[in-house]
């Protein structure tokens, strides 16, 4: 009888266990479409009972997850956000900067304006000519205006994109925090912990998306959420992030550490302690770090290289490069220079040698009216000092600036009279000054030189000027225009002196402008990403556009490749991950037929038992 009651217990153990089995291959099955489902097993032990195997018991739930391959998707999945987001701006950049050669664009705007360059140079005195450049002009000014506004308009959406993805990782890091609230205590084979980590492994993955993520596993069915830098987002309780900053963004909206200076808005993080830290720079991938960084730095970059033409243009139309008259002062030479129409932004450059090295050096002096601007950044070019000096301040303050900055250089300034500057060696033979010239601004449309201001910062001069807001060049993409004097007398663009007036047929200025525009050669700033400090990019106007246009095609052209691969690489790991964790419907239907097979098994043993039972009764009576 007794081995009988052990028979129909071991079966009747057995019939239980298949049933939960069968519960989560229903649930298997049901969830095979279910996104971030992993395959769920019963976890079955052996049941002993005085050293004998008395039956078999379910013991919750086992998933069949990979962590290694999880991991790795989290990882990918930040870089592919990143790289989404990157390809997706560039993208539209390259539309705001058109189709090469096509209507509408700064490549076909300047073809145009040195078109029409030539056209007047042929026939300076012709109206039509006249006519056509100033067109010409006005369709440049505003092509540069229109791709300065598109510029902008992106990196307004980049900044919206930002508040956006924040409350989108406010929102995963809270649920997180909240599944980990629910499943702290819960046994890891509890079925109902099984599903909340798959829902917490979903949120985890959404904020992988948006930026660089670092997952710790810990006790009690807990983690922990860190960027890579080491900021914790989430513990047992969720940090909070936060963005201030304007929706929309000029040129002059840019990112700085420093809170005073700062524009833009920067992203902060909270602990749930109340420490707040910024993290706008911190970030290395998804979403969010490509937006900063498109917001920041690439679309920066491409704002100063239209800001870089729209100023080179101007200036090779208004400024006048003046040498100095030699001078000698006993053992002391160098030269004279004339001060007298210098304007804020405007310029003098010496060049001198170190007679003990041999090195040249070039020294710039930048007029800097606003003293709130000074001192300026170095060039970051160790021959190439610059110095902003305010001589609005008079030409003795000025003059004590220069030799306290340059007493080290062996070189010396002094005012001989008026508005005259005077650059000599110390006496000592340790430098020679080489050589010293102004550039000037030219205001007057008859100065008597072919030079003129043809494009103006709306209707105020271009000088390049230099303030505690900024240079005059940022953003000046945006405001440029012809100036309002030669577009009421376009007759200005071939007469350049009423005294005595320039004669008919001259073609003084309109050779000027076209060479300017066509052949004349300038340097352009490292800042543009073009060149170095120490070797900065020098050529025409065409040069440096097709230059900047050609980086900003190969950019995009390298970002949409860098999407597609990484796109790969995510969708790689996730068949693997699949693979592993998901539900295979084969397998499903295998082990529904043995457990059906099972169940079978175990009931026809305790219907034999109920059977042996009953004879064994009968016998007795």
């Amino acid at each position: 009888m007794s081995s009988l009651g052990s028979a129909l217990a071991t079966a009747m153990s057995g019939l239980q266990v298949t049933q939960a089995a069968l519960s989560v291959v229903s649930t298997n099955v049901a969830n095979s479409q279910t996104p971030g489902f992993i395959t769920q097993s019963l976890n079955q032990v052996e049941t002993v009972s005085g050293g004998i195997s008395s039956g078999v018991q379910s013991e919750g739930i086992n998933q069949q997850t990979d962590q290694f391959v999880l991991s790795q998707l989290q990882t990918e999945t930040s870089g592919s956000g990143f790289a989404d987001q990157t390809s997706n701006i560039l993208t539209q950049l390259q539309n705001v900067f058109g189709t090469p050669g096509g209507q509408g664009t700064l490549e076909t705007a300047l073809s145009n304006l040195s078109t029409a360059a030539q056209g007047l140079s042929t026939s300076p005195g012709s109206a039509s000519a006249q006519d056509a450049l100033l067109t010409a002009a006005q369709n440049a000014a505003q092509e540069l205006n229109t791709t300065s506004q598109g510029i902008q308009a992106l990196r307004s959406n980049v900044q919206q994109d930002i508040s956006t993805s924040v409350t989108a990782a406010n929102t995963a890091m809270q649920q997180i925090a909240n599944f980990n609230t629910q499943l702290q205590g819960m046994n890891s084979s509890d079925p109902a912990a099984a599903t909340l980590v798959d829902e917490r492994d979903t949120a985890i993955t959404q904020l992988s998306q948006l930026m660089d993520i670092r997952v710790s596993t810990g006790s009690n069915n807990q983690v922990s959420i860190f960027t890579n830098a080491g900021a914790q987002l989430v513990g047992a309780q969720a940090s909070t992030l936060s963005f201030n900053g304007p929706s929309t963004l000029s040129a002059t909206n840019l990112y700085s550490t420093n809170p005073a200076q700062n524009t833009v808005g920067s992203i902060t993080l909270t602990s749930p302690g109340g420490a707040s830290t910024d993290i706008t720079d911190a970030l290395s991938s998804g979403q969010i770090a490509a937006d900063v960084q498109l917001r920041d730095t690439t679309l920066v970059q491409a704002q100063t290289q239209v800001d870089q033409l729209a100023a080179t243009m101007s200036s090779a139309m208004s400024d006048v490069t003046t040498s100095g008259t030699a001078v000698t002062s006993g053992s002391k030479s160098g030269f004279s220079l004339d001060l007298s129409n210098m304007l804020p932004g405007n310029s003098i450059n010496v060049t001198y040698t170190n007679t003990a090295t041999n090195t040249q050096q070039q020294l710039t002096i930048v007029d800097v009216a606003d003293p709130a601007a000074l001192p300026l950044p170095s060039s970051g070019n160790p021959n190439d000092t610059v110095i902003g000096v305010n001589f609005s301040a008079g030409m003795g303050p000025a003059i004590a600036q220069l030799n306290t900055a340059l007493n080290a250089s062996n070189i010396q300034f002094s005012n001989p009279s008026g508005s005259t500057l005077q650059v000599v060696d110390n006496g000592t033979g340790a430098a020679t000054v080489n050589s010293a010239s102004t550039t000037i601004t030219t205001s007057s449309l008859t100065s008597g030189n072919p030079q003129l201001p043809l494009f103006t910062d709306g209707n105020a001069l271009y000088t390049g000027a230099i303030t505690a807001d900024g240079s005059q060049m940022t953003g000046y993409a945006g405001s440029i225009t012809v100036n309002p004097a030669i577009v009421a007398n376009p007759t200005s663009l071939s007469i350049f002196s009423t005294s005595p007036p320039t004669p008919a047929g001259d073609t003084t200025r309109s050779d000027f402008i076209n060479s300017q525009l066509t052949s004349a050669s300038f340097t352009f700033s490292p800042q543009t990403g073009l060149g170095s400090a120490a070797a900065p990019l020098s050529g025409t106007l065409t040069d440096y556009l097709q230059q900047f246009l050609g980086q900003q095609a190969n950019a995009a052209t390298n970002a949409t490749q860098l999407q597609q691969g990484q796109d790969v690489v995510v969708n790689t790991l996730q068949q693997t991950y699949n693979s592993a964790t998901g539900v295979n419907m084969d397998t499903q239907m295998a082990n529904l037929i043995a457990l059906q097979n099972s169940y079978s098994a175990n009931a026809h043993v305790m219907a034999v038992v109920q059977s042996m039972f009953t004879t064994l009764m009968q016998a007795q009576t």
